[in-house]
């Protein structure tokens, strides 16, 4: 019997999958303001629109995982969720966020247009759980994150739970895995086997679609009172992915990394930005003519 193909996410109204544009997850690491949120949305949706791309605004409203208990986390569900439908409202574009506790999945699939589960937090049951039945009863999408600790193929396990809490519009982010100290390491095999995940135990559905997490691969997690990184090495990681056929990209982007709430280290400015997604849209061009061939 031949295995199902695989399926498409769909956030608002845009789809992510396979036959669909590469589509782009980007904005700052933490909504530091209203102000600064509909800047960085506002580039970078004139990037993505200058090159066809689908785009989707990222930012978190909380940062619950911060190397120092003295670390800035930001502004709250609150008043972050206000911001999130202000943003949408002025960009008219599709919003996404990242959740920490069961009690904010229903408040945050009433707002955002794609729920992010952080990867530290992929194997929560109850957290899964609570947010694929509020991505269901919400019609918007689910994002989980693949967690430094498991292998790409062990993500089976978050997506059967996800599946059978009533969500099947849901997607994957590789964000890389630890490898020793201070270093995390992309296994494009590994990827590659992300994308094609066996789902039929528990589906007649196909594989989810896989997005690459570009500056967060960058990493080099416990490096000292802030994680360090290597941003310079963005560009690399996002050429490689999308050449292996990455159905998504996920980028983070600020006006000033350096003055960043959090992830000044692996942030980009406006410039790398837009250098990281052109480049890689003239790769999925160029693999799409390979494909039509």
């Amino acid at each position: 019997m031949n295995s199902p193909s695989p399926r498409s996410c769909t956030v608002a109204q845009t789809p992510i999958g396979p036959g669909h544009p590469l589509a782009v997850i980007a904005g700052p690491c933490t909504l530091e303001s209203l102000e600064m949120g509909i800047q960085v949305g506002k580039h970078c949706k004139a990037v993505c629109e200058s090159l066809g791309l689908p785009y989707i605004f990222k930012a978190s409203f909380d940062k619950a995982n911060r190397s120092s208990i003295n670390s800035k986390r930001g502004i709250g569900i609150e008043q972050g969720l206000e911001h999130f439908a202000a943003i949408k409202q002025e960009l008219g574009v599709p919003t996404t966020t990242d959740i920490h506790a069961p009690e904010q999945a229903d408040a945050i699939a009433g707002v955002v247009d794609l729920i992010q589960i952080p990867a530290f937090l992929c194997r929560q049951t109850d957290l899964v759980v609570a947010s694929a039945q509020a991505a269901n009863a919400h019609g918007c999408g689910l994002n989980i994150k693949k967690g430094q600790f498991l292998s790409p193929i062990e993500m089976v396990g978050p997506v059967r739970k996800a599946t059978e809490a009533g969500c099947d519009n849901l997607m994957l982010t590789e964000r890389g895995t630890f490898f020793g100290y201070h270093r995390l390491v992309n296994d494009f095999i590994g990827i590659a086997d992300m994308m094609e995940l066996d789902c039929s135990a528990f589906t007649d559905l196909g594989s989810p679609p896989v997005c690459f997490d570009v500056t967060h691969s960058t990493q080099l997690p416990g490096s000292g009172e802030q994680t360090g990184g290597r941003p310079d090495r963005a560009l690399q990681l996002a050429k490689a992915a999308t050449a292996i056929g990455v159905h998504a990209l996920f980028v983070e982007c600020h006006p000033i990394p350096t003055k960043a709430w959090s992830d000044g280290a692996t942030q980009l400015d406006f410039d790398s930005f837009e250098k990281v997604i052109t480049h890689t849209a003239s790769v999925r061009n160029a693999l799409n003519k390979i494909r039509s061939l």
